[in-house]
């Protein structure tokens, strides 16, 4: 695969969009390792849960763009994306999946034997994610699921054994990305109600959806503010999360049924920086101990 090909399929899988997921897999990893043993995860654990990162998320978005080409071609919001615009073929995005799920078993191979084991539950929901639109309008959460094992999957890199605490990180990242999702969807409502598709949006209309995510958003940030009753967390992690619920109760200011055209900061600049925050005042609340 050239170059300019592997360019392509980069830019279809969004690869800038990593940034949603790989800090909530530190703040797994770093919490985990601190809890279970007092001390800061490897570099070595460090490299490989980045690796691992990597290989899942660009497996399961060149995975999407695959499954979806068909659905693509015809949603004039995506009718330029890759694949349904000829710019890659088929073949050459099937050699890029595989390449991307041997990284992630290598890199899982190399951290834990529980994330060995574990790995087949994670190719799966990755996997059935892309399906979920054709027949239910819960696959925000199914997504929700397959982004929440990142920090899950870290944590029990690093650890070697799943623990309440890592459950309810789990959680929380897994509603916070449903609830920004359900956003997301908001753009394709009417074209999914037109071709039969299921989504939040599609099945309970605009205004519903938008107090569906921010409902689900406030129990996010309660799942964030539970774990520092449970961990060995600190204040500078709770600022962490207060600083959170202001940017996510802007992410929801700055969007209503009557006014969508800020959407794109709403959906990708705000939780990009949401996620980030977090990562940071973890880890200076933990290194700083």
């Amino acid at each position: 695969m050239g170059l300019n090909k592997l360019k392509t399929i980069l830019e279809m899988i969004k690869f800038e969009h990593t940034i949603f997921a790989l800090p909530f897999a530190y703040v797994g990893m770093i919490l985990g390792s601190m809890e279970q043993f007092g001390h800061l995860p490897t570099w070595g654990q460090f490299f490989w849960i980045t690796m691992a990162m990597v290989g899942a998320r660009s497996a399961a978005m060149a995975l999407n763009r695959l499954i979806d080409r068909t659905i693509d071609k015809l949603n004039p919001r995506t009718a330029n994306r890759a694949i349904p615009a000829g710019k890659i073929g088929t073949n050459e995005v099937v050699i890029f999946i595989i390449g991307s799920f041997l990284l992630l078993f290598i890199a899982a191979w190399n951290l834990s034997d529980l994330a060995l084991k574990l790995l087949p539950i994670a190719v799966f929901v990755l996997v059935l994610y892309s399906y979920t639109k054709r027949f239910t309008w819960t696959c925000h959460f199914i997504l929700g699921i397959a982004i929440g094992l990142a920090p899950l999957g870290a944590w029990v890199a690093v650890t070697n054994e799943i623990t309440y605490p890592a459950v309810i990180l789990f959680i929380s990242v897994a509603l916070w990305t449903a609830g920004f999702d359900i956003i997301y969807a908001t753009q394709d409502m009417e074209f999914d109600k037109k071709y039969g598709l299921y989504s939040i949006p599609s099945r309970f209309g605009l205004k519903t959806s938008l107090i569906f995510a921010r409902v689900i958003h406030g129990v996010t940030i309660l799942g964030l503010f539970y774990l520092f009753f449970i961990t060995h967390l600190g204040w500078w992690y709770l600022i962490g999360v207060i600083v959170a619920n202001f940017i996510l109760h802007y992410e929801h200011s700055i969007i209503s049924p009557n006014d969508m055209s800020r959407l794109d900061t709403a959906f990708f600049t705000m939780n990009g920086i949401l996620s980030v925050v977090i990562f940071i005042f973890t880890s200076i609340d933990l290194v700083m101990k």
